[in-house]
């Protein structure tokens, strides 16, 4: 019995990868970045600015997978399942932290399932209105949203989105209400806004910019402590009537939990390299973004943080969980 089972095990482990052959000679194809949002979104749009130099970098090419859905967690859970072989890895925002909160049967483990390999970039949010709305800051928008409880609609990209959040966010320490309404990604959610579909809505500083300089949106405000060099004439949440408030963007990579470590470590320095030379650092300011490549051990400390964080949040704001 002893034997048929050591056989049986046996025959398992030889049938699974041999991670550390996988290593050797790494890359040899090319690699998918699976972004679980809509093509048009801000994290779309900073693997796509950034595509060839990170090819150059990791000398394959860089496929770019948009697996948009469910606030990201379709992405997530295709990224959590997929080989473990270097090939695949996540780019998403802050959304990948609120889904723990907000999901009670997640198809994957937000700690365990996987490996954070770097932040990429910060930036803020913008607090942004089509120009119909007859308000030109916080404190009017405010006004309104109290004075019309019902029918003052915001885009969200779905329950568990980073736009989702941040207007829940918002909405609580505002205390006001705003009503979703759900679109696929952050892309649609700006067209939604640029065509007055809804009036309110967060968007990215990259992927609003041309929409702000014509005047198909309105700014109102950024969404981190400080005001950003990007925007410098846009106050703060914080300073425009909402004490406290400070929720910037982020992105980020993260690998299935089973990458060789010797992995983790090739695709960080190349990710690394891309973000410390000085002209992509400017082209992403130009774009409002800083460039960060946290280390692995830095951006998993940063990710749990946030993970126990909106968890509680999510209570505080008796936000119903999935």
């Amino acid at each position: 019995m002893f034997r048929i089972a050591c056989a049986s095990l046996f025959t398992v482990l030889t049938a699974l990868p041999n991670l550390s052959a996988l290593a050797a000679g790494y890359p040899e194809k090319p690699i998918r970045f699976l972004i679980p949002f809509s093509p048009g979104g801000g994290t779309d749009l900073l693997c796509r600015a950034l595509q060839d130099r990170l090819e150059r970098a990791f000398g394959v090419g860089v496929i770019i997978d948009n697996r948009a859905g469910a606030g990201g967690t379709i992405g997530f859970t295709l990224a959590a399942r997929a080989a473990p072989d270097g090939y695949t890895f996540l780019v998403t925002s802050a959304s990948f932290t609120f889904a723990p909160g907000l999901y009670k049967n997640l198809p994957y483990d937000a700690i365990k399932d996987f490996k954070p390999l770097s932040m990429l970039t910060q930036q803020p949010l913008i607090l942004g209105v089509h120009p119909s709305l007859p308000v030109k800051s916080v404190k009017e928008l405010i006004a309104l949203a109290r004075q019309r409880p019902k029918d003052m609609f915001y885009g969200s990209a779905g329950v568990g989105s980073n736009l989702h959040m941040t207007t829940e966010l918002f909405k609580y320490m505002a205390k006001i209400n705003l009503v979703p309404v759900a679109y696929k990604g952050g892309g649609p959610v700006l067209v939604a806004l640029i065509t007055g579909e809804v009036p309110v809505a967060f968007m990215g500083v990259l992927s609003s910019k041309p929409f702000r300089a014509s005047g198909q949106v309105r700014a109102l405000a950024v969404t981190t402590k400080q005001r950003s060099p990007a925007v410098p004439e846009l106050p703060t949440i914080d300073e425009s009537g909402v004490p406290g408030y400070d929720k910037g963007g982020w992105t980020g990579m993260f690998a299935p939990a089973r990458v060789p470590e010797s992995i983790i470590a090739h695709v960080y320095q190349a990710v690394a390299k891309v973000l410390k030379d000085p002209e992509a650092v400017k082209r992403l300011a130009d774009d409002g973004l800083v460039a960060v490549a946290s280390s692995p051990t830095e951006f998993t400390a940063f990710v749990h943080a946030e993970i126990a964080e909106w968890s509680k949040l999510v209570k505080e704001m008796n936000l119903p969980v999935q």
